[in-house]
């Protein structure tokens, strides 16, 4: 058991790494996009902002994460090792799938991952008989997946209205257009710090969701969760972001469409909006698919053209493999380490 809890703590660190070296860096790669800051400075500000998110209002989201999907008490009471295993082979799961996709410089969905993950060791239980099909928050799932589809549709709706209004109030009256994105670039470090809290918030339940799962079960921890859990998952975060980042930010930050500070300002500050208003409602969804959906807003205020349709649709095939390849994989590893274990 003594291993099997340093196993968990070590997967969950290691998904907390790929969530910033992926799902971070979708977050605050339009800054860079736009010139508003350098890679330094971001990973400064992440340092700050997200830490202050994941500790101080990351718990709403973290306990649907560990126990609104799978009935984890209902399995703990039968078995707390199964609990254990499934929640170390849904992190690892995520994790690998994230890495992958990140050497592939594609923004896949965190969330959309360790969903799918905690899903499919949900039914292999459920497949064994420890637990019946309908004991699954089915209920749940289906916020959680409708969350899925409206957070990047309200991103590129809120992104969409206010650059209509930056181009109409601003744009176009300006006699001198440098003049008036310099202005917006002091704007977008604001939404920068915006973000970075918001994402805190919302997907260090991504990390530390399976952990806290894994550790009641074995009652090292009682209901409420940790500081220490969510710092863990704060500081493997900004980690993920300083040391391989830069290979999203790149695709966020220039690839889907031309930003400017007007634009990196509207798409970021709609981003920010959308997710902490979900980690508000307790709902873990993709700040990847809520940033994208905002670019793409920002894009089609500035006409069809001005979007790159490739890159979307690259960054779309992406998303829809992750929930069952999660799953799959989730399934497979949980499988193998109960015949280890």
């Amino acid at each position: 058991m003594d291993l099997l809890v340093i196993a968990l703590i070590f997967a969950g660190l290691y998904m907390a790494w790929n969530i910033g070296a992926n799902d971070l860096a979708n977050a605050m790669g339009t800054s860079v996009g736009t010139g508003a800051l350098s890679i330094k400075q971001v990973i400064i500000i992440a340092a700050i902002f997200e830490f202050l998110g994941a500790v101080f209002f990351g718990k709403r989201v973290t306990s649907t994460i560990a126990k609104g999907i799978v009935p984890i008490d209902t399995i703990s009471g039968i078995n707390p090792q199964i609990v254990v295993l499934g929640m170390l082979a849904a992190i690892l799961a995520a994790s690998f799938w994230i890495t992958l996709a990140t050497f592939y410089n594609l923004p896949v969905s965190t969330s959309h991952s360790i969903v799918g993950s905690v899903l499919g060791f949900g039914l292999v239980v459920a497949f064994n008989g420890t637990i019946a099909y309908s004991d699954i928050h089915w209920n749940v799932l289906a916020k959680i997946v409708a969350s899925w589809f409206i957070s990047p549709v309200l991103g590129a709706l809120l992104a969409y209205l206010l650059f209509y209004i930056i181009r109409s109030l601003f744009l176009h009256r300006a006699t001198d257009l440098p003049h008036i994105e310099k202005k917006f670039i002091s704007l977008q470090v604001l939404t920068a710090c915006y973000i970075a809290f918001a994402h805190g918030s919302n997907d260090v339940a991504n990390a530390v969701g399976p952990l806290t799962a894994g550790l009641k079960g074995l009652g090292m921890i009682e209901s409420d969760i940790p500081i220490w859990v969510l710092v863990l998952g704060g500081v493997g975060m900004v980690i993920g972001l300083a040391t391989w980042g830069y290979k999203v930010v790149e695709t966020i930050g220039s690839k889907i469409t031309e930003l400017t500070p007007t634009r990196g300002f509207a798409a970021q500050f709609a981003t920010a909006t959308v997710v902490f208003f979900h980690s508000y409602s307790s709902l873990p969804i993709s700040t990847t698919h809520t940033l994208v959906g905002s670019v793409i807003g920002v894009g089609l205020a500035g006409g069809l053209a001005a979007v790159d349709l490739s890159v979307i649709w690259k960054i779309i095939s992406s998303w829809l493999a992750t929930v069952p390849i999660a799953a799959l994989t989730s399934a497979l590893i949980f499988m193998g380490l109960e015949v280890i274990v």
